[in-house]
């Protein structure tokens, strides 16, 4: 079973010609290129790459390019508008281009991104994703209840969780109870619409690496989901302030908590399953 990544973001230097948005406590760089020798260096197959929304908002053009360059190696998710009347358009159009395996929504308290999860934007996003067949990845960490009250009024449409659902940090430490929220993520499985990205967990540890504190709290997590709807990932560049990428991918593939069938599964087949995509190094 290939190891697949279900989230990482990758983007060029800031330059005039390609300026970030925002400036996020992130390398200062990493291409495709950089992420692909990332990968190489700790036996990762592939990638979801999710374009980032804080240095390129909703423009997936650097993604397209790096798809382009590494075909096999990354599938592309793109950040969708929902104050864009014509969204479903845009949509349709993501879906001819090659690579493409899913859209992403943000639903934080964040200023400038709080809405109600009946936001008509939302609803044409959620009812296009259904037309297009696209999985709908959602952001609503700090926001849980929101994000289950948008999970159930689009039942036909299938969403995959980011990050656990849980906040996490930018930097050290972690919070103070980080995994408080688990017995509303535990109750959320019960909805069928929805996998679940075990994303960033590392940056949740107050242990140093490689976290054993971590396996307490995602246990009730595999119990209630499924390992076949858990999807592992690392959300570099995110991160990079808590710990590297080979930090954030050593701890699954080393501990003994996991049978090697729950590992080949967390590790890649779940995400395989969700995206519809394997990476291939041909």
């Amino acid at each position: 079973m290939p190891i697949i990544d279900s989230q990482v973001h990758v983007y060029e230097a800031n330059t005039p010609q390609r300026p970030w948005h925002s400036v996020p406590n992130w390398p200062p760089r990493v291409n495709g290129d950089d992420m692909v020798a990332a990968m190489d260096k700790v036996g990762v197959d592939g990638a979801i790459f999710i374009s980032a929304f804080s240095i390129y908002q909703y423009d997936a053009s650097y993604a397209i390019e790096v798809q382009r360059a590494h075909p096999g190696r990354f599938a592309l998710v793109k950040p969708v508008n929902p104050d864009d009347p014509n969204v479903a358009d845009v949509i349709g159009e993501w879906k001819k281009t090659p690579g493409t395996v899913g859209i992403r929504i943000m639903l934080t308290r964040d200023p400038g991104r709080e809405r109600a999860p009946d936001d008509p934007g939302l609803d044409r996003i959620a009812r296009a994703a259904v037309k297009y067949d696209f999985p709908v990845n959602v952001l609503f960490w700090g926001n849980l209840d929101n994000g289950i009250k948008l999970i159930d009024r689009h039942p036909d449409t299938r969403f995959i969780i980011d990050h656990i659902g849980l906040m996490q940090p930018r930097v050290p430490p972690a919070p103070a109870e980080p995994w408080a929220e688990v017995p509303k993520i535990v109750d959320l499985a019960r909805r069928k619409n929805a996998v679940i990205k075990i994303s960033g967990a590392c940056t949740l540890s107050h242990k140093p690496f490689p976290y054993p504190d971590i396996w307490d709290p995602l246990a009730r997590i595999f119990d209630a989901w499924g390992f076949e709807r858990c999807l592992w990932g690392t959300d570099w560049t995110r991160a990079f302030a808590v710990c590297n990428y080979e930090q954030a991918v050593e701890p699954f593939k080393m501990t003994d908590r996991l049978t090697a069938s729950e590992r080949a599964m967390l590790m890649g087949g779940a995400t395989a399953k969700a995206y519809g995509w394997s990476p291939s190094k041909s």
